[in-house]
Protein backbone atom coordinates (compact mmCIF):
# COMPACT_ATOMS: atom_id res chain seq x y z
CA UNK A 1 0.00 0.00 0.00
CA UNK A 2 1.57 3.18 -1.18
CA UNK A 3 1.38 6.43 1.24
CA UNK A 4 0.42 10.08 0.38
CA UNK A 5 2.33 11.37 2.99
CA UNK A 6 6.13 9.51 0.86
CA UNK A 7 4.44 10.68 -1.72
CA UNK A 8 4.73 13.99 -0.78
CA UNK A 9 7.99 13.25 0.66
CA UNK A 10 9.17 12.04 -2.97
CA UNK A 11 8.09 15.70 -4.43
CA UNK A 12 9.46 17.92 -1.99
CA UNK A 13 12.07 16.25 0.24
CA UNK A 14 13.73 13.99 -1.87
CA UNK A 15 17.09 14.56 -4.02
CA UNK A 16 15.43 14.32 -8.07
CA UNK A 17 18.61 12.44 -8.79
CA UNK A 18 17.18 9.47 -6.35
CA UNK A 19 13.49 9.73 -7.36
CA UNK A 20 13.68 6.76 -10.19
CA UNK A 21 15.59 4.32 -7.26
CA UNK A 22 12.78 5.43 -4.83
CA UNK A 23 10.38 4.53 -7.14
CA UNK A 24 11.46 1.46 -8.28
CA UNK A 25 12.14 0.64 -4.23
CA UNK A 26 8.60 1.51 -3.48
CA UNK A 27 7.51 -0.85 -6.34
CA UNK A 28 10.06 -3.72 -5.05
CA UNK A 29 8.54 -3.67 -1.66
CA UNK A 30 4.77 -3.31 -2.47
CA UNK A 31 5.51 -6.59 -4.70
CA UNK A 32 7.41 -8.28 -2.61
CA UNK A 33 5.98 -7.39 0.81
CA UNK A 34 2.42 -6.83 -0.04
CA UNK A 35 1.48 -6.91 3.44
CA UNK A 36 3.44 -4.39 4.83
CA UNK A 37 2.24 -0.14 5.31
CA UNK A 38 3.91 2.30 3.65
CA UNK A 39 4.51 5.55 5.94
CA UNK A 40 6.83 7.92 7.22
CA UNK A 41 9.42 6.90 10.00
CA UNK A 42 11.94 9.50 11.22
CA UNK A 43 11.34 11.85 8.26
CA UNK A 44 12.17 8.82 5.60
CA UNK A 45 10.29 6.61 3.84
CA UNK A 46 9.92 3.22 5.27
CA UNK A 47 7.53 0.16 5.41
CA UNK A 48 5.83 -1.19 8.61
CA UNK A 49 4.55 -4.94 9.38
CA UNK A 50 4.03 -5.10 12.99
CA UNK A 51 7.05 -3.57 13.42
CA UNK A 52 9.79 -0.94 11.06
CA UNK A 53 10.66 -3.82 8.07
CA UNK A 54 12.87 -1.37 6.19
CA UNK A 55 13.85 2.54 5.67
CA UNK A 56 15.05 4.64 3.12
CA UNK A 57 17.16 7.27 3.74
CA UNK A 58 19.24 9.83 1.29
CA UNK A 59 22.53 11.61 1.20
CA UNK A 60 24.41 13.41 -1.26
CA UNK A 61 25.87 11.00 -2.84
CA UNK A 62 23.39 7.98 -2.58
CA UNK A 63 20.38 6.30 -0.90
CA UNK A 64 20.27 3.66 1.85
CA UNK A 65 17.95 0.76 1.97
CA UNK A 66 18.23 -0.18 6.04
CA UNK A 67 16.63 -3.33 6.88
CA UNK A 68 15.46 -2.80 10.78
CA UNK A 69 16.39 -6.65 11.60
CA UNK A 70 18.76 -7.10 8.64
CA UNK A 71 21.51 -8.52 11.56
CA UNK A 72 19.40 -11.10 11.96
CA UNK A 73 19.78 -12.14 7.87
CA UNK A 74 21.37 -14.69 6.16
CA UNK A 75 23.31 -12.50 3.64
CA UNK A 76 24.10 -14.53 0.54
CA UNK A 77 24.45 -12.22 -1.23
CA UNK A 78 26.92 -10.13 0.48
CA UNK A 79 25.56 -6.80 0.01
CA UNK A 80 24.73 -5.44 3.80
CA UNK A 81 26.69 -3.40 5.14
CA UNK A 82 26.56 -2.10 9.30
CA UNK A 83 28.30 -3.42 11.83
CA UNK A 84 25.19 -2.43 14.75
CA UNK A 85 23.19 -5.23 16.66
CA UNK A 86 20.30 -4.98 14.69
CA UNK A 87 20.48 -2.91 11.59
CA UNK A 88 22.02 -3.83 8.21
CA UNK A 89 21.65 -1.45 4.90
CA UNK A 90 22.58 -1.29 1.27
CA UNK A 91 24.01 1.62 -0.30
CA UNK A 92 22.27 2.20 -3.90
CA UNK A 93 23.88 5.38 -6.28
CA UNK A 94 22.07 4.36 -9.14
CA UNK A 95 18.77 2.72 -10.61
CA UNK A 96 20.87 -0.05 -12.42
CA UNK A 97 22.86 -0.38 -9.16
CA UNK A 98 19.75 -2.14 -7.57
CA UNK A 99 20.24 -5.89 -6.84
CA UNK A 100 16.59 -6.99 -7.20
CA UNK A 101 16.98 -10.68 -6.62
CA UNK A 102 19.08 -9.90 -3.45
CA UNK A 103 16.67 -6.93 -2.52
CA UNK A 104 13.83 -9.52 -2.87
CA UNK A 105 15.63 -11.37 -0.60
CA UNK A 106 16.11 -9.23 2.37
CA UNK A 107 12.76 -7.90 2.30
CA UNK A 108 11.25 -11.82 2.40
CA UNK A 109 13.64 -12.31 5.27
CA UNK A 110 12.29 -9.10 6.99
CA UNK A 111 8.88 -10.05 6.50
CA UNK A 112 9.28 -13.51 7.72
CA UNK A 113 11.43 -12.10 11.20
CA UNK A 114 8.31 -9.38 11.73
CA UNK A 115 5.89 -12.81 11.40
CA UNK A 116 7.65 -14.51 14.23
Amino acid sequence: MTSNDVDVYVENKLDPRHREIVVALRALMADSAPGATECLTYGSPAWRGKKILAVISQSKTHLTFAFERGAEFVDSHGLLEGVGKKTRHVKIKTLDGINEEALRDYITQAVSLDQR
